[in-house]
């Protein structure tokens, strides 16, 4: 039997051919509050705690698309997420009601190809919450699947669980570009997904990371993280950047992660990265870019995508416990739901790095 909960849901309608956000007050919703059941066999339903803002939800809010994802019907949003179990199914043992997790918002629907070889996050058919036509968790209760749930130690906090969504993304491209002990490392970009790659760079081991972005204040903010050099861009060219990275670490870096999408920032990536080394594609930019190509073939600069992340939750959980890292200094302001729209704006601004909505009326704390 569905349960009584008033709920606050940030939803995103497409008409007229306008992205528009309704915070609204529902009652036994069974369309937008997916916990208003009880969980299935391997599900639990949870209580929302902490739900960071990402730039992608800002897109679909106002442009109702990101490439081939199309919103076509109301969607709701958030998929940086921690919560409280309140119920589990029947099939669930690892977790019970109380536990505290964090979620991992993309789910195999099928054990395909991907799935076999451990790279779900390449699955066609993949449930991702909040990316057409899958709603996400930016609510009071939301219910998912409990394998995609992550226990959180007692020393972690919920918005430390909320934001190993975007260390995720940090993870992977790492990994993908093969960090290791004694790498320089070159980071275009320094937005919440720049500055997770700078924190698990220097983890990783790398002697020298350099930052490049528009903005001193987020440069500052790479500098609070761990760089080791940051480079303010004005008018620059993609070779005087690659020049100037060249000249802060003292030679060409091995290793690039662009993270902006933007296409001079990718020529850029291209010219400074060093003969042999690799360039990881990061930030999503339009779809067809105009890049040095022959530059990068004839100097064996490998050119890696990412998309999303994969078998990342335990890894970063596990340096979170340790506290081998910080994540905590991202978190610059924090809305209860009921000012979503406010915490949206906030984020559309650019202000400050990373947007945090307070889901739980009864605990409002980090």
């Amino acid at each position: 039997m569905p349960v009584d909960l008033d709920v606050s849901i940030l939803a995103l309608l497409w008409g007229s051919g306008t992205a528009h956000v309704l915070l609204s007050q529902c009652l036994r919703s069974s369309v937008f509050l997916q916990g208003t059941f009880p969980p299935f066999l391997a599900e639990v339903l949870l209580r929302m705690h902490s739900v960071g803002i990402c730039g992608s939800d800002v897109h679909y809010w106002q442009h109702g698309r990101i490439g081939d994802f199309v919103v076509k019907a109301p969607m709701v949003l958030g998929h940086e997420a921690s919560g409280t179990v309140v119920k589990v199914g029947s099939g669930v043992t690892h977790l019970k009601p109380g536990d505290r997790v964090a979620i991992e918002p993309g789910v195999p629907r099928e054990m395909d190809e991907f799935c076999k070889t451990g790279r779900y996050n390449l699955s066609p058919t993949i449930f991702f919450c909040a990316t057409p036509p899958d709603d996400g968790n930016l609510c009071r209760y939301y219910k998912h699947s409990a394998s995609y749930c992550y226990k959180l130690p007692d020393n972690v906090t919920f918005e430390e669980g909320a934001l190993i969504e975007p260390l995720s993304v940090g993870i992977h491209a790492c990994k993908r570009a093969e960090v290791t002990l004694g790498s320089k490392v070159f980071v275009s970009g320094s937005g919440p997904i720049g500055l997770v790659n700078v924190i698990v760079a220097k983890m990783m081991g790398a002697a020298a990371v350099v930052v490049t972005d528009l903005s001193a204040s987020r440069l500052q903010k790479a500098k609070e993280v761990g760089a080791d050099f940051t480079i303010q861009v004005k008018n620059e060219t993609p070779q005087e950047v690659a020049s100037k990275v060249e000249s802060v670490l003292g030679c060409m870096p091995e290793i690039t992660v662009e993270c902006t999408g933007v296409q001079a920032c990718i020529q850029a990536g291209i010219y400074a990265t060093r003969s042999g080394g690799t360039l990881v594609l990061v930030g999503l930019g339009p779809e067809m870019v105009t890049v040095p190509i022959v530059n990068a073939a004839v100097r064996e600069v490998d050119i890696r995508g990412i998309f999303r992340y994969c078998n990342t939750w335990p890894v970063a959980i596990a340096l979170l416990a340790s506290k081998r890292i910080n994540v905590k200094p991202l978190v610059t302001h924090r809305f209860p739901l009921e000012k979503a729209l406010e915490a949206f704006e906030t984020t559309k601004r650019g202000e400050g790095v990373k947007v945090m909505l307070k889901c739980d009326p009864t605990d409002q704390s980090p």
